[in-house]
C-alpha cells in the first residue's frame, strides 16, 4: 500500500469514531465519491492498517461502575515467569488490557470491575495467588475527561 495520505487520515479518523458510518455518509464527510471511497477504505482493510471494526459498550449498562489501572511488578524475570503471568491475565475477564513495559515494573493492566468490592476479590485472590508477584500498585480512575476509546 502506498503512504498514507490526509484523506486517508480523514477516512481513517472517521471510522474511529464511528465505525457503521455508511460508505456514503463516510465518502461525502471526507471529500470522496462513494467508489473511490471504498477503494481507499478496501485498501486500507488489505493492508491490515484497519484491523477490524467493534461495537463500543456502555461500562455502567454492563455493571462495571469501578475502573482502575494497575502496574504489576514480577519477583522473577525470565521468559516463564512472562508468560505463566500473560496466561493469567489472558484468563482474567477484569483484565481488559495488559501491556509489557518498560521501568521498574514490567506490565500496566486497565481493570474493570462492577464495584471496589469486585476490584478486591480479584486483586487479593487473583493477582495476589500468582507466584511471580512482587508488587502490585493501583491506581483508581476518577474520572476521564478524554478517552477515545468511547
Amino acid at each position: 500500500m502506498a503512504e498514507i495520505d490526509q484523506i486517508d487520515q480523514k477516512i481513517l479518523r472517521t471510522l474511529s469514531a464511528d465505525g457503521r458510518i455508511s460508505n456514503i455518509a463516510l465518502a461525502d464527510r471526507v471529500g470522496l465519491s462513494p467508489s473511490a471511497c471504498l477503494r481507499r477504505v478496501t485498501a486500507l482493510e488489505k493492508a491490515g492498517v484497519i484491523t477490524g471494526y467493534r461495537a463500543v459498550l456502555s461500562p455502567e449498562k454492563m455493571g462495571i461502575g469501578f475502573l482502575a489501572y494497575m502496574t504489576v511488578g514480577l519477583s522473577q524475570h525470565d521468559k516463564v515467569a512472562q508468560e505463566a503471568f500473560e496466561r493469567a491475565m489472558q484468563a482474567a475477564p477484569e483484565v481488559r488490557e495488559c501491556h509489557n513495559i518498560t521501568g521498574t515494573v514490567e506490565y500496566l493492566l486497565r481493570i474493570e470491575a462492577r464495584d471496589l468490592a469486585a476490584y478486591k476479590y480479584f486483586h487479593t485472590e487473583v493477582l495476589g495467588t500468582l507466584p511471580q508477584l512482587r508488587s502490585i500498585t493501583s491506581y483508581v480512575v476518577m474520572g476521564s475527561p478524554k478517552d477515545e476509546r468511547i
